[in-house]
């Protein structure tokens, strides 16, 4: 009994926390999306007349009915998603780290590594690996990005020159790949590694270390005056 009660209670916090995690997306959406809320209920009162008018002419409301509530809320929940996904990226749009944020959520079979490179201006070079190779995704300046990728491609060539890879420029200029598109243009690449030769890769590319493992950090509290280094080119 002990048992059953603590299951419910757990599914209860559960669900409850679902809930508060919808509310405040919607919140967050209707920031930038005033309308949300009228498109995503007049999109369930459609599907859900279509269906009911549907089951009137055929002689079952009910069934129709019961379908096309099913159907509505489907409906709704894929319009929200999609609004608030959208709403999303145009919040991250142009902020620093932007392309970092969604290749942290780029799913299951990648390895990603933020700031492998960066320049004073502070362009910056992200690292995805998967089953694709690997892929360089640059935000900042494109001008300024390609000389960073090719020294970081450059860096990478000694270790796995036998691996594919790809780069990226987040943005929305020609041959850009827009913010709201990265993680779709990840997933389109042709996966040409098995999981094992990943493994090794990722395990090989470690041993380069990232941006903030190869800078040097002085012992001692930090001399006062000290300036970064004015070179342009990616951080040792």
């Amino acid at each position: 009994m002990a048992r059953k009660a603590n299951s419910d209670g757990a599914a209860g916090a559960e669900n409850t926390g679902r809930l508060k995690q919808i509310a405040l997306t919607y919140k967050m959406t209707r920031r930038v999306d005033s309308k949300v809320g009228l498109v995503v209920a007049g999109v369930g009162i459609v599907v859900f007349g279509v269906l009911l008018a549907i089951g009137f002419a055929i002689g079952h409301p009910l069934y129709a009915g019961i379908l096309g509530f099913v159907l509505a809320f489907l409906a709704m929940a894929i319009v929200f998603g999609r609004r608030a996904e959208r709403a999303a990226f145009g919040q991250m749009e142009g902020q620093p780290g932007a392309a970092a944020a969604v290749l942290e959520n780029v799913g299951r079979g990648w390895t990603i590594t933020p700031a492998v490179a960066m320049n004073r201006n502070q362009d910056v070079v992200h690292r995805a690996v998967g089953k694709p190779g690997i892929v360089l995704v640059g935000e900042g300046n494109p001008n300024r990005l390609r000389g960073l990728l090719a020294a970081e491609k450059k860096r990478m060539a000694r270790t796995v020159a036998d691996t594919p890879v790809h780069d990226i420029v987040v943005g929305d200029g020609e041959g850009e790949v827009p913010l709201k598109k990265l993680r779709t243009t990840l997933m389109k690449l042709p996966r040409v590694l098995p999981g094992a030769q990943v493994t090794s890769v990722n395990d090989r590319l470690r041993a380069l270390g990232d941006l903030m493992s190869n800078m040097p950090v002085p012992k001692g509290p930090m001399p006062k005056g000290m300036r970064m280094p004015r070179g342009g080119g990616k951080m040792r």
